[in-house]
């Protein structure tokens, strides 16, 4: 029964129809409105075009959504992301262009997330640094996971409006991981959790770290929005503390919680070429990934 339940949830993340339950939510936290929603997404397409600071590869109504929500639609607002974003695909195309997408499935279990979407959470994700081995695949290849796991997941109505809270577990961490962390690294990663990247980001937490926190800290801190430090909670190996800010039916057994429907990115990367359809391989093509069959 819970294995059908888990592939109704794999396949329902390829779906980008609105749902229209999620209207009140939208209005709730993201200040949406349903009568006033499709002439703000054309005043955002007519800044974009009118100031011509970027050259976005879409600008379709549901595109440009995306970028609305994540800004509580405020436009002026919405338009700095989108040329953030854009801004970043051209600074950094290795993350996404050639990049073959099921070949990613090799990050295995250091991205993880649990399928549990609530609307005090969001999408809850996972990263384990310490569980990574360099000598398995590089640094690179964990950020371009970071990206592609962003693009898939913004497509869904549900995620944008929803949002998403990051656990950042260093379990294990070495100098040697550490040492991989260049400060390119460190501004690609802080950009993908919601600088330029269209996504609603609740909160980030820290969590079973020693010393090596403040190194790892310190690379991150000076790309960080100071804005943003209100939403990162640093709670060491106290799983109490983790609970005041996250309900334990979204985490799973190991951080105290009861959440079954976790997954690591590599079995969720598998589902989604298992479900996938033609609109999704178009759009994964059109960012610059070989999707094969």
């Amino acid at each position: 029964m819970y294995e059908c339940f888990l592939e109704i949830a794999y396949e329902a993340e390829l779906n980008t129809e609105e749902d229209p339950e999620l209207s009140k939510l939208a209005q709730e936290q993201c200040n949406e409105d349903l009568h006033t929603r499709a002439s703000v997404i054309r005043e955002l397409r007519e800044m974009i075009y009118e100031r011509d600071e970027c050259r976005p590869h879409r600008t379709d109504d549901e595109f440009l959504l995306r970028f609305l929500r994540s800004r509580d639609f405020v436009v002026p607002r919405a338009h700095k992301l989108v040329v953030r974003y854009c801004n970043f695909r051209e600074e950094y195309p290795e993350l996404y262009k050639g990049v073959d997408l099921w070949s990613l499935t090799k990050v295995k279990n250091v991205f993880e997330g649990s399928m549990y979407d609530r609307p005090d959470v969001g999408r809850l994700s996972i990263f384990r640094f310490g569980v990574w081995d360099p000598s398995e695949f590089s640094v690179e290849d964990l950020v371009r996971t970071g990206v592609m796991m962003s693009e898939i997941g913004i497509r869904q109505p549900k995620i944008q409006v929803l949002g998403c809270t990051v656990i950042v577990d260093l379990e294990g961490l070495t100098l040697r991981q550490v040492a991989t962390l260049t400060p390119t690294v460190a501004y690609q990663i802080v950009n993908i959790m919601g600088v330029s990247a269209p996504g609603r980001l609740r909160s980030c937490h820290i969590i079973n770290y020693s010393w090596i926190l403040n190194t790892f800290i310190y690379l991150f801190k000076r790309f960080i929005p100071q804005r943003s430090w209100d939403r990162i909670h640093f709670h060491g190996y106290d799983l109490k503390s983790l609970h005041k800010q996250i309900d334990p039916q979204c985490l799973p057994a190991r951080y105290g919680g009861t959440c079954r429907n976790h997954v690591t990115i590599g079995d969720w990367l598998e589902k989604i070429k298992k479900y996938r359809d033609e609109r999704f391989d178009k759009e994964m093509k059109a960012l610059g990934y070989i999707v094969k069959e």
